[in-house]
């Protein structure tokens, strides 16, 4: 059954409005609160980011689980809910382990408590999982057989979803807040002004998924996003804080972001094709060459990220629910506002890694300087006679 959740200084303010542009202001104020928010945390830094990612993870989680415990009236399972929230936990001690060996390794190396959990990371993470999955099985019980596999496979597709793919946000995060902040902002700002165009101009269904999404709000979004992305690319590619990559520096015992901006974040001098020379009267423009990577990013969450909220409104039509949840009046749960999101964080990752990151010295060096003196010794006898063959050395 469905309640309406507005809040009730809401619901007086626009009383007197219909249904359809009632909607519309509740979903326009929230908008706008979400965005101060996302503004706020953004000026706190990378630390608070990471905490807002994974309090989003466990809300997104706590959001499927209840409908699958719902829906499959799940009431009497025995462990169910506790072995669910256990499989969460074992694997975000996982992947966060492996960020932060990967990301913060001299910080590792250093304290002797954490260099014991790196060392044995894996098999510790492969035992507590073990752990849970001994605890399912002797859970199970003759009469609920098909149902407790149905929600052990429930579990397992959600920590998919959900888990891996902030495990993602926060890698991007950690590469520069640039790439966490624009491709987020993509995706929101193609969501408001798809919902724009459609609300003013749609005429034409574009998925029966969605029925009130419009090939007028799909097509007008995405010119929004891409000018959008170059705007905002531009104006956070001058700043080093959004730029640089966060690394823990030895000499404070901090975490900082500062560095020399790589190529990608300076200015450069770009022809223009003689086809738009006569339209715009330029024949060179001066732009970051990150502006170009927006484009794709921009590109992907207007094209192709508003397919993850088709599979979301799917999976709700699959439940007949409306939504995930009822957390933010006018626009449902949490689930509801990063269906998208996700997907765009897998991208993103899979385009840096393609693209954009190549082998890091640094990272190389702090390994190298973890071997035992012998190790060290071959490696540099190595790396001399590879450079005296190619006349280097």
């Amino acid at each position: 059954p469905t309640s309406d959740d507005t809040p009730e200084v809401l619901n007086r303010a626009l009383s007197n409005l219909s249904s359809r542009w009632k909607n519309w202001w509740v979903r326009g104020i929230l908008t706008l609160a979400m965005i101060t928010f996302f503004f706020i945390i953004i000026y706190l830094g990378p630390m608070v980011l990471m905490t807002i990612v994974m309090c989003v993870q466990i809300k997104c989680f706590h959001e499927i689980i209840t409908i699958g415990y719902n829906v499959y009236h799940s009431y009497d399972l025995p462990w169910f809910r506790t072995l669910s929230w256990y499989f969460l936990l074992c694997v975000n001690y996982f992947f966060y382990g492996e960020t932060v060996t990967d990301y913060f390794f001299t910080l590792v190396q250093r304290e002797e408590p954490l260099r014991i959990l790196s060392k044995y990371h894996r098999f510790i993470s492969f035992t507590l999982y073990l752990t849970g999955f001994c605890m399912f099985v002797l859970s199970l019980v003759k009469k609920h057989y098909r149902l407790q596999f149905y929600m052990f496979g429930w579990t397992h597709v959600t920590l998919l979803i959900v888990v891996t793919q902030s495990h993602l946000i926060i890698h991007n995060l950690f590469e520069g807040m640039i790439w966490f902040i624009v491709p987020i902002s993509c995706v929101i700002c193609n969501d408001i002004m798809a919902y724009m165009f459609g609300f003013f101009f749609g005429r034409t269904p574009l998925i029966k998924l969605s029925p009130k999404k419009t090939w007028e709000g799909f097509i007008g979004g995405f010119f929004a996003t891409v000018l959008f992305g170059l705007l905002l690319s531009y104006v956070m590619s001058g700043y080093r804080c959004f730029t640089c990559p966060v690394e823990f520096n030895n000499d404070t015992n901090s975490f900082t972001v500062d560095c020399e901006p790589s190529e990608l974040f300076q200015l450069q001098e770009y022809n223009i094709p003689v086809v738009l020379q006569s339209v715009v009267g330029w024949k060179t423009v001066r732009m970051y060459p990150f502006q170009i990577h927006s484009i794709a990013l921009s590109t992907f969450a207007s094209l192709i990220g508003p397919f993850g909220g088709f599979f979301a409104s799917g999976f709700k039509r699959a439940f007949k629910i409306k939504d995930f949840a009822n957390t933010i009046p006018g626009h449902g749960g949490i689930m509801d506002r990063f269906d998208c999101q996700y997907l765009m964080a897998t991208f993103v990752n899979v385009y840096i890694a393609s693209f954009i990151r190549g082998p890091n010295p640094s990272k190389l060096i702090q390994q190298f300087l973890t071997l035992r003196p012998d190790q060290q010794l071959h490696i540099f006898n190595t790396l001399k006679a590879h450079l005296v063959d190619k006349g280097i050395l």
